[in-house]
């Protein structure tokens, strides 16, 4: 038989490219004296990805957001942003980049209104200026998207919780993030004040087109939203993958859910 007949019959197949991950950490570490609070950490975070960060008090978590974004300078290892090592660089040159964070304690300016504080992100949040009126669009475009709308001309010291988390999260949309880091976005909220912020938080990746990497404690909530979590315990990361595994898991389960009959 002769193999050469036939064989254009097959069609050409072009090759997939194959798409560099947005956020990779290699072996990232950080210690305090004695104590090593992160060690050799390692993990992809893939383009339009949603992943939640878990583990018990001292895991390691705020560690980790904090080298992530440029709070802190890691003692060993490699932290990669669209092929761009940012290991050590200051947090307003990463969220010009394009990386944005929130932190648990939220702390907008008290004595401006909603509408101020995330005009003031829009402002300094990128390195390019815009018009004034461009400028307002977007931020009336942002409170309206983040349901704040009606607070727009309200001061931020007057805001309930739930709505300075929103507001928290409406700033740091005003950079243009690529990547947001969410840091117990959902601490304090009630259950049904939970129940509003899981599709908000899903709206972001779905319609905004923003990869997310969120720590949170309500189990719950981050199972509704992420296809896949990290556990870090005592600065190691002992497991990377779907949730519905890591509840099966039982490194991750003494770690973190206690026994697992008790689980």
């Amino acid at each position: 038989m002769n193999l050469s007949q036939g064989h254009e019959s097959f069609p050409h197949v072009s090759a997939i490219p194959i798409q560099p991950p947005l956020l990779q950490v290699k072996s990232l570490s950080r210690g305090f004296g004695g104590l090593q609070a992160l060690a050799m950490v390692s993990f992809d975070i893939m383009p339009g990805e949603i992943v939640g960060v878990i583990g018990p008090n001292g895991a390691g978590k705020t560690t980790l957001f904090a080298l992530l974004s440029g709070f802190l300078n890691p003692s060993y290892g490699e932290i990669t942003f669209m092929e761009t090592p940012i290991a050590g660089v200051r947090p307003d040159k990463l969220c010009h980049l394009g990386i944005a964070r929130t932190f648990q304690v939220v702390r907008p300016f008290l004595e401006m209104t909603a509408f101020e504080n995330v005009k003031a992100a829009a402002v300094f949040g990128k390195p390019n200026r815009r018009s004034v009126s461009e400028t307002n669009r977007e931020v009336d475009e942002i409170l309206e998207s983040t349901g704040l709308s009606p607070l727009a001309h309200h001061l931020s010291h007057s805001l309930s919780l739930p709505e300075r988390k929103r507001l928290e999260v409406a700033r740091t949309l005003a950079t243009h993030p690529k990547l947001l880091l969410l840091d117990e976005v959902l601490a304090g909220l009630n259950p049904r004040e939970v129940d509003e912020a899981i599709p908000f938080i899903r709206s972001l990746n779905t319609e905004r087109k923003i990869s997310i990497l969120m720590v949170e404690h309500n189990l719950r909530a981050i199972m509704g939203i992420c296809r896949r979590i990290l556990v870090l315990n005592f600065g190691q990361l002992i497991f990377d993958g779907p949730p519905e595994a890591a509840v099966e898991n039982p490194e991750v389960i003494r770690a973190y859910l206690g026994e697992k009959e008790d689980a």
